[in-house]
């Protein structure tokens, strides 16, 4: 009964507040469909995101489409469609704006560019950067005007690539440096000095970045990285998300993960495959929200134990942040009191790069989720621009503020 007035409650939430819906949604939510393309973001229905037939054979990083559109005074800004590569080493398409200062650059060598990744925490093809961005509905415009204010190149890549997959790793990694890639082609350097940063959902974009740089992108100069509030491992996010405020979210990530891997798919029941119904287009603020439902996801799927089902494990676990040594230093920051991404994370991802001989500032400072955010983003901007500076850093160390 409770799993029904919560699925009920879910529905009247997210079917008022969803942007699009599939062509039958209540026949689809009485028999749910098995085809894990239903459970994909709504397309936007914009020619520009189709790739040209062949674009797999061209590598990554290979600019597909290119239009200029209008984002901020005083810059120069032009969206790119890319070759890039997802979970599993298929070929897809992705999307960037890159976003260039058009005053001089003032200081010494090329214009420094910084991979800034949004946390976009979102399931549907409207909450995208490159959707908002042009639209003035950015959430995150604020950091990217403070990134322009230094001189810096800002590329903002919508790091979920085309499925929207919200939480997934390695395709977040891929997308992120093939968008630096592809960048080369609207006015950024190619020996631009780099910085790759984010929060929440952005660290995990940005903390897949650094330690996949080395195998797939060498040739990026990438002169740090700095994040904060990092989801490294789910077996964490379990424990803190599931069941409680954060489950909206928690939900969605499983959404997402299972957009790349779809075997994932196979582990829910029909309440369950309602619930990713029900959550495909949506945003940030309806997902948080529909955590007061305090979802359980036990409850959306019959595999006794789901968490522990070999699937779970496998994708889980390649999903584990902290397994690969990243080359550029990295800056992290956690806020103390954050119950929702806890601050083991962050530490176990910092003693294990450290363990692998790379450079890791962590910086446990005072707050919540929300306000390590505010508090921990400048520390973490001015790290970020002494290392574009030239500025050196090594060792690793932990500060608790």
């Amino acid at each position: 009964m409770r799993a029904a007035l919560v699925l009920v409650g879910a529905a009247a939430l997210l079917i008022a507040s969803s942007p699009s819906v599939q062509a039958d949604p209540i026949g689809d939510l009485v028999t749910p469909p098995r085809d894990p393309a239903a459970y994909l973001p709504t397309p936007l229905g914009d020619p520009w995101f189709t790739p040209p037939a062949g674009f797999e054979a061209q590598a990554p990083g290979t600019v597909l489409n290119t239009r200029s559109v209008a984002v901020q005074p005083g810059t120069t800004s032009t969206q790119l469609l890319f070759r890039s590569t997802d979970s599993k080493n298929n070929p897809i398409a992705a999307a960037t704006t890159v976003i260039v200062p058009d005053a001089p650059w003032a200081g010494g060598g090329p214009r420094p560019v910084v991979a800034y990744n949004e946390a976009t925490d979102s399931l549907g093809n409207t909450c995208a950067p490159s959707y908002t961005l042009p639209r003035g509905t950015n959430k995150e415009i604020d950091r990217v005007q403070d990134l322009l204010g230094r001189g810096y190149s800002v590329v903002v890549t919508d790091y979920q690539g085309p499925r929207q997959a919200y939480s997934a790793g390695l395709v977040a990694g891929h997308t992120v440096l093939d968008g630096l890639r592809a960048s080369h082609s609207a006015g950024v350097a190619a020996d631009a000095p780099i910085g790759i940063t984010g929060y929440s959902g952005g660290a995990i974009a940005s903390g897949w970045a650094a330690q996949l740089a080395p195998s797939y992108a060498p040739e990026l100069n990438i002169a740090g990285v700095a994040f904060g509030g990092p989801p490294t491992d789910y077996k964490i996010l379990q424990r803190s998300l599931n069941g409680g405020i954060g489950s909206g979210l928690f939900a969605a990530a499983s959404s997402g993960l299972a957009r790349e891997y779809p075997e994932m798919r196979d582990l829910t029941n029909d309440n369950g495959r309602r619930v990713a119904l029900l959550q495909k287009d949506q945003c940030v603020d309806v997902l948080s929200y529909s955590g007061l439902l305090l979802l359980d996801q036990q409850n959306l799927s019959d595999v006794p134990n789901v968490f522990d089902h070999p699937v779970s494990r496998a994708v889980v676990e390649e999903n584990r942040m902290g397994q690969v040594k990243p080359d550029a230093p990295l800056y992290i920051y956690q806020g103390l009191q954050d119950f929702l991404i806890p601050k083991e994370g962050a530490e176990a991802v910092q003693d294990q790069w450290c363990a692998l001989g790379a450079s890791v500032h962590l910086e446990e400072i005072p707050g919540d989720h929300a306000g390590a955010e505010t508090s921990g983003r400048p520390g973490a901007f001015d790290w970020l621009s002494q290392r574009l500076a030239g500025a050196t850093t090594g060792g690793c160390d932990r500060v608790v503020r």
